[in-house]
């Protein structure tokens, strides 16, 4: 079936909307995919393979523009270019003042990295992007291994529905009912790194020690490690702020809930809280309460409540004639109370998976994030899990305290970091 043409414009989706706003030197709204191969990257083989990716995911040349009353993507005709590494993690992507593309591809020795402003798409979007590209780079790079037979990749989506606006799929006109008023969360606090920089602290740990303890607590890997690292922002909060919930911010992919193969936004979030004032604090209460707020968010019906709520902002008539600068407003203030209502934050985009046939020339994948506090992002790849901590404080002792909770329980780690300062991670 031939593909539908791609507009040449289209809307922000509903999550994407947050961000123009809200984006700032200190939190740039960029996030960072990064394959580590077993040879060094050539920059002409990756040039000529992002070339061919891009034909599939055409979204991905649109530039953002403001409307009176909108920002929207306009398809633009600006080459995406390959670079060698040259700018501090998660740069700038989106500046209002010059028109750019959203996203970046960088190498630095056996490094891709993949940059992509969130307004654009988000990780499970990024990372269908990343398997791609990679895809294409070691197809083309070692062609003669394949000459007998041709890897398949299993993204067999169509430009139309890579470009798909998932949140208005599956909108439904019903009354919308308050959200619950957030607890108010504690608030991490400490010197930060100057010139809006921040420090990545990663952990590479087996995928096979971490498990057996992770079944031992009957929970889930995410469960697991989201509460790991609340017990260990606990051990940082002063005597007089232990009151506060603990409040972890959980971003969800709603495709695992909803039929849909967008490139693009498709995502929710949950607020997971732990009281330390109340509860025990031992690691296994915090997960069997945890347990329980998973099991209350993730159901199909309350994340569709999630998806109703988000997309009835732009449905509602006296929203929708209200000027742009009025809604960056809003936008703003909402973001702020919404940063209130959580500690942290943890994300785990899964197990990326990419053809067997390719599998020998790629060592690893991470990811991380631009963050104006403390974030945890985590995926895994073949027996290796990667947990990556950006943080904008200068103390690094609640990831000191995460990493050292799992080496006390046998599990065997390896630290990589980019600390600005010439003390050790650990």
């Amino acid at each position: 079936m031939k593909n539908k043409r791609i507009s040449e414009w289209s809307k922000l989706d509903n999550a994407a909307k947050i961000f123009p706003a809200n984006s700032k030197k200190s939190d740039t709204k960029v996030f960072r995919f990064a394959c580590e191969l077993h040879d060094t990257v050539d920059p002409k083989v990756l040039q000529e393979a992002l070339d061919i990716t891009l034909e599939a995911f055409p979204f991905y040349r649109s530039v953002m523009k403001s409307g009176l009353f909108w920002y929207y993507f306009e398809k633009s005709r600006f080459p995406a270019l390959v670079t060698e590494e040259n700018l501090p993690p998660c740069s700038t992507l989106y500046d209002k003042n010059h028109k750019t593309l959203l996203f970046r591809v960088m190498y630095y020795r056996k490094r891709i990295n993949l940059e992509v402003y969130h307004a654009l798409s988000d990780g499970a979007g990024a990372l269908q992007f990343l398997r791609t590209l990679v895809f294409h780079y070691i197809t083309i790079k070692y062609k003669d291994a394949f000459k007998d037979k041709t890897p398949l990749l299993d993204i067999d989506a169509s430009k139309t529905q890579k470009s798909d606006d998932s949140f208005q799929k599956y909108f439904k006109e019903e009354k919308i009912f308050p959200k619950k008023k957030p607890v108010k969360a504690y608030k991490l606090r400490g010197a930060k790194i100057p010139e809006y920089r921040f420090s990545v602290i990663e952990g590479v740990i087996p995928l096979d020690e971490i498990l057996p303890k992770v079944k031992e607590y009957k929970a889930s890997l995410t469960i697991f490690l989201a509460a790991l690292l609340m017990c260990a922002i606990n051990e940082e909060i002063p005597a007089r702020h232990k009151r506060k919930p603990v409040v972890l911010s959980i971003p969800v992919n709603l495709r695992n809930y909803f039929s849909s193969q967008t490139a693009r936004n498709f995502y929710g979030v949950i607020n997971v809280d732990y009281d330390f004032s109340k509860g025990s604090g031992d690691l296994k209460d915090v997960i069997e309460v945890l347990k329980k707020r998973f099991k209350e968010n993730l159901t199909p019906e309350a994340l569709a409540r999630r998806i109703n709520r988000l997309a009835s902002l732009e449905h509602n008539a006296f929203l929708r004639v209200i000027p742009l600068a009025l809604k960056n407003l809003a936008l703003r203030i909402a973001y702020i109370i919404s940063d209130r209502s959580h500690t942290s934050t943890l994300s785990n985009v899964g197990i990326v998976n990419v053809p067997d046939d390719i599998k020998p020339y790629i060592n690893s994948f991470d990811v991380f994030v631009s963050t104006n506090k403390l974030q945890a992002c985590l995926c895994t790849y073949e027996n290796k899990l990667r947990i990556s901590f950006t943080s904008a404080f200068v103390s690094t002792e609640i990831q000191r305290r995460f990493f050292r909770s799992l080496t006390d329980m046998g599990i065997p780690l390896v630290i990589e970091s980019n600390l600005v300062d010439e003390e050790e991670a650990l």
